[in-house]
């Protein structure tokens, strides 16, 4: 496990060296701070990677969780980094529902994919 940030109201690491894991409230006082590591992280990954997003953890779903979740997903794809699976706490899989985002997110069949590999 690596700790990327750590607040008093977010967290973030990186687990199995290819999971980027977010904890905590992940409001508008830490989303600058939260995009801004998890961007740096992909950054630092090989092209070709595959990496999973894992926002089980984030306890209030705000729309400043979303936009870090679209700068991750913009970096990643400006990276050629893959994702491969975004898991998503209940409060937050709603809201992406009712925001029209999940057509954003990849597939269940992109993950087993990418576990064939």
């Amino acid at each position: 496990m690596n700790v990327l940030l750590e607040r008093d109201d977010a967290r973030l690491e990186v687990r199995d060296e290819r999971i980027l894991k977010v904890d905590g409230e992940a409001d508008f006082d830490s989303a600058a701070s939260l995009a801004a590591k998890g961007r740096e992280w992909l950054q630092s990954l090989p092209r070709d990677a595959a990496v999973e997003f894992d926002l089980t953890g984030v306890s209030c779903a705000s729309s400043a969780v979303l936009s870090v979740l679209l700068e991750w997903l913009r970096c990643a794809q400006s990276h050629g980094v893959h994702i491969v699976h975004v898991a998503l706490s209940p409060p937050l899989a709603r809201l992406t529902a009712m925001a029209g985002l999940d057509p954003l997110l990849p597939s269940d069949e992109m993950r087993a994919a990418s576990e064939t590999l």
